[in-house]
């Protein structure tokens, strides 16, 4: 009886291995995932160079990996079993407390942020001799929960204290306007219509007009938003819903995209079908924009260093400034700004999260 029920074990399991294997090979690849937000390994090209420096088995490792049968299912599986059985407090990273997802950014990497500030300082001696410059820097959200939960978080203190030290420019703190339901659960961004305190800050202390909250009216996206950390947590989560603040102002205001050459509203309402709605906010990743404000109450204008934060608060800033001209050093060099910015004593805003900050690598 014993032998009769091993045979039947060492059979299903045999099965499901040939289906999987089966289904690996039969199954059409996809190009992205969805969840993850990020484009999927595909079969590698078959050459002689690639087979004797063993490229092919490394990228073909890679392709059956990411191309695996039900690949999402597993992946929620393996994350629910190290999360609730093995009673590990974060899965890739990511964990979950008081109903939000966040990632552990620890430790800071005083280098990093110093590396910043210095580059900073650089694009401000060489352009930005006539402008009053400010400089602000946007929590993450795990400043306001992770170590008050018991999770590691890097010394927020002492990169809050290493950025206000910047030469020329004066210190905007956020800290206190903002708390940790002010960020999508499920994402790292943070949410528009909760910025009115923080954009009052930034206009009180570079003395233009604060919105005036009353005139926004929030628009709910018809689309659920399943932010960056549903997909790397691969943890069961309900998905946001995305808010965007319209006015009679924002309405008439025009978005000028140097990449692309075109015209665009505040908000591109094409990226509402894509697969990271949070690009709706001035059409995501994009390293030189220009909103143009005809119903503006002061004549100045604004040059503002950002991240990707910076796209849902520069709407809450129009209303005191003509113009304002979104850099993101990311993806245009700091090298290269006299060849697309004509600096002329504008008022400056370096805005960058604690993120990007303790990775500054990425700043060119």
């Amino acid at each position: 009886m014993e032998k009769v029920t091993w045979k039947y074990g060492m059979a299903a399991v045999l099965t499901v291995w040939l289906v999987l294997v089966l289904a690996a090979w039969l199954h059409e690849p996809n190009a992205i995932s969805l969840q993850e937000r990020r484009p999927l390994a595909q079969f590698p090209e078959i050459t002689a160079e690639n087979l004797q420096n063993g490229r092919f088995m490394e990228d073909f490792e890679s392709y059956t990996l990411d191309q695996f049968p039900a690949r999402s299912l597993f992946r929620q599986i393996k994350a629910l079993t190290h999360y609730y059985v093995l009673g590990q407090r974060d899965n890739n990273g990511i964990y979950l407390t008081q109903g939000q997802a966040a990632k552990l950014e620890y430790p800071l990497k005083e280098d990093a942020v110093f590396r910043a500030r210095r580059l900073f300082e650089q694009i401000r001696q060489k352009h930005l001799q006539d402008s009053r410059v400010f400089v602000s820097v946007v929590p993450d959200k795990g400043y306001y929960l992770a170590e008050e939960n018991g999770y590691l978080a890097m010394d927020y203190d002492r990169l809050f204290e290493i950025m206000s030290g910047m030469e020329g420019a004066v210190y905007v703190p956020l800290t206190d306007c903002l708390t940790g339901t002010d960020y999508y659960r499920t994402d790292t961004h943070w949410r528009q219509e909760r910025l009115f305190a923080a954009s009052e800050r930034l206009c009180n202390s570079m003395n233009i007009p604060a919105p005036n909250q009353g005139e926004y009216r929030p628009t709910a996206a018809t689309e659920p938003f399943y932010g960056v950390y549903y997909g790397q947590a691969a943890l069961p989560m309900e998905p946001d819903v995305l808010y965007t603040l319209e006015s009679d102002i924002l309405e008439q205001c025009t978005v000028y995209n140097y990449e692309t050459n075109t015209t665009l509203g505040i908000y591109d309402r094409s990226k509402l079908t894509g697969s990271d709605l949070y690009e709706v906010f001035l059409s995501g990743s994009v390293s030189l924009l220009r909103i143009d404000n005809p119903n503006a109450q002061t004549d100045r204008e604004l040059i503002l260093f950002r991240d990707s934060f910076g796209s849902a608060i520069a709407p809450l800033l129009v209303q005191g400034y003509r113009s304002i001209t979104l850099v993101d050093i990311r993806y245009l060099s700091s090298a290269m700004l006299d060849r697309f910015i004509d600096f002329y004593g504008q008022d400056v805003l370096f805005l960058y999260s604690t993120i990007v900050l303790n990775n500054s690598e990425t700043l060119r």
